[in-house]
């Protein structure tokens, strides 16, 4: 009997040391169904097979881009009954891991696999957790959205592609990646400063919130979110609300960065209204500029020719989280 199905993407840039191990602990575990992809657009086909096998736990062990398909393959795709969709766990993978660490599952992935399977074998039920994923689309009636949990947006989408593209090919660490990109960003946004190595200025964008107004400039930051907490643990008022996108803007300006990061320290986001900062729901929100970028579990989506990105959440769905 099949307790976990997991499913690997070989050309994840974490697989390339770690996919080895994974072949041996699941070699050594006849209850652990492994499907193995060479690229995404084999992601329908796996879960096709894996809804065969009808595991009590999906695992996903692949980069941003593995995650956000399987996830919408998984809830678009009909390939299990209405309600039977097994919850679904991330390995800690790829450069954020951001949805495992929203599910408690962090360190090494051969570890949080053995725990998984523990879980699996013992009674899941204390550990299903539910969460809401962000419906991406166009707007058309047509379109089949993209689903995933944490979108960037603005000057923030325009850092991760800066770092993206011209630090981490530097082959240095993530950590030093991250900390050089954010040196980068303090010289943009505080100090003016342009030129091949610094993030390029923020574009101007209009954010509408269906039946709760409009933002409209130039943001160093937007993130709209279903995960539990945004950047720098904040929560906007009336958190807790069914069905709702979370968002976070903060405006393009020295003051406003300034003014969020000293109340992050204090723990204070959020807490009272802040000039600059931004902190609201959605039950639909619409993201429209000339060529505005957006990066949605760290594939990238852009509006063009007068197409919005339009986000919704979805219905609940299973997840597993390691920490009861």
């Amino acid at each position: 009997m099949v307790c976990v199905a997991l499913l690997s993407n070989p050309k994840s840039t974490g697989n390339r040391q770690l996919l080895p191990r994974v072949r041996s602990y699941c070699a050594n575990h006849p209850d652990i169904f492994h499907y193995e992809v060479e690229s995404v657009d084999q992601i329908g086909r796996a879960m096709q097979m894996i809804a065969h096998v009808k595991p009590d736990v999906i695992v996903i062990n692949g980069g941003d881009g593995t995650v956000q398909t399987a996830l919408t393959e998984l809830y678009q795709g009909s390939y299990f009954q209405e309600g039977a969709v097994p919850p679904v766990a991330v390995l800690p993978n790829g450069k954020t891991n951001l949805i495992a660490l929203d599910l408690g599952i962090r360190g090494d992935p051969i570890k949080a696999l053995e725990r998984i399977v523990d879980i699996a074998k013992n009674g899941i039920e204390e550990h299903v957790v539910v969460r809401e994923l962000i419906a991406l689309s166009d707007g058309e009636a047509n379109s089949r959205p993209v689903l995933g949990m944490f979108l960037g947006g603005a000057g923030l989408a325009d850092t991760i592609l800066f770092c993206r593209n011209r630090i981490y090919p530097l082959g240095l660490s993530n950590g030093i990646s991250h900390f050089l990109t954010a040196l980068a960003v303090i010289a943009s946004i505080f100090f003016g400063v342009k030129g091949k190595y610094i993030p390029p200025a923020a574009r101007p964008v209009s954010i509408s919130l269906i039946r709760d107004g409009q933002l409209a400039g130039r943001f160093a930051v937007l993130i709209v979110t279903t995960l539990e907490r945004l950047l720098l643990g904040a929560k906007p008022s009336g958190a807790g609300r069914a069905g709702r996108l979370k968002l976070m803007a903060i405006d393009h300006s020295a003051a406003a960065v300034l003014r969020v990061l000293y109340a992050s320290v204090l723990g204070r986001v959020g807490s009272r209204r802040m000039q600059g900062i931004h902190l609201e729901h959605g039950d639909m929100i619409r993201i429209e500029g000339e060529n505005s970028s957006v990066i949605l579990d760290g594939e990238i989506f852009q509006s063009h020719d007068g197409r919005p990105i339009v986000l919704k959440s979805t219905e609940p769905v299973p997840f597993l989280r390691l920490a009861a």
